[in-house]
């Protein structure tokens, strides 16, 4: 669907607002977690409409910006909004912003999510690092010409998630809220929430958590060599777990609940693994 050169081209007018500026590290927003957006500082902030090529975000509480600045002293590059397969969008506009990343010169991605908790020892409010993830139930973000500039047709994602950014980020999450939790993510299409069989399902697969977002990205981040690290914000109990009704009000109140800690946790966490 895209070209190399369509990637170029978003890259290249990226560069054309932010200067001198080079970030090495990117980090995506999950929903109600766009809050850490208030701690950068001297940002460039740049509306995805305005960059050739990219998606728009539709889901609220997505801002829909790319900001460009400094966090807690550190250059990096965040996506005020994510775009998610369930809007109608291919997988490849999906995930779209990751390949400009690389040819922005980025080396780590920081990918941060809101999910359901299908492990019954998690509770909302949990953070949980991802060290594997489920994806049987989508096509491939992959699927399609390999772009050959990128990486590699064929991708082992034995290490998807890159072990010590990871070991350093429970670290941090366990200082700040003397609990992290460790597991894996499923992935999901949506735009509905599992059923109670589903999760039951997923949960005897090895599922810890689940969602609809950070899968393609950290596959297409492993595939053109970006080492990424990912964290769920357990912002509600999966169906079945507990006796109530799912809504996405759940995810924003928990989030809201949760904002200061978050914030706390990842400007710590770029200073620690900046280089």
């Amino acid at each position: 669907m895209f070209s190399f050169s369509n990637y170029q081209e978003s890259s290249n007018y990226i560069k054309s607002k932010i200067g001198e500026l080079k970030p090495k590290i990117a980090i995506i927003l999950g929903s109600g977690l766009g809050v850490l957006s208030e701690e950068i500082e001297d940002k460039i902030v740049i509306n995805y409409r305005d960059i050739p090529n990219f998606p728009v975000s539709t889901v609220e509480g997505h801002a829909g910006e790319l900001i460009i600045g400094t966090l807690n002293g550190v250059e990096i590059i965040a996506m005020n909004g994510r775009f998610h397969y369930y809007e109608g969008y291919d997988l490849k506009e999906t995930t779209f912003p990751i390949r400009v990343f690389k040819l922005l010169g980025i080396e780590k991605l920081i990918i941060t999510n809101a999910s359901g908790g299908i492990n019954t020892n998690f509770k909302a409010g949990d953070f949980m690092v991802i060290n594997d993830y489920l994806s049987f139930f989508a096509e491939s973000v992959l699927r399609g010409k390999n772009l050959d500039e990128f990486g590699e047709r064929f991708t082992d994602m034995s290490k998807t998630f890159d072990k010590n950014l990871s070991e350093k980020l429970k670290e941090v999450i366990k200082k700040h809220t003397g609990r992290v939790q460790e597991g894996v993510y499923a992935y999901m299409k949506g735009p509905t929430f599992e059923t109670p069989a589903e999760i039951r399902a997923l949960r005897t697969l090895g599922a810890d958590a689940v969602g609809l977002s950070t899968v393609p990205e950290a596959i297409v981040a492993h595939h053109c060599g970006i080492d990424t690290v990912a964290v769920s914000c357990i912002t509600n109990m999966a169906a079945g777990v507990l006796d109530e009704t799912l809504s996405y009000d759940d995810v924003k109140q928990t989030a809201e609940r949760v904002k200061v800690k978050f914030k706390e946790i990842i400007k710590e966490y770029v200073k620690e693994i900046y280089f």
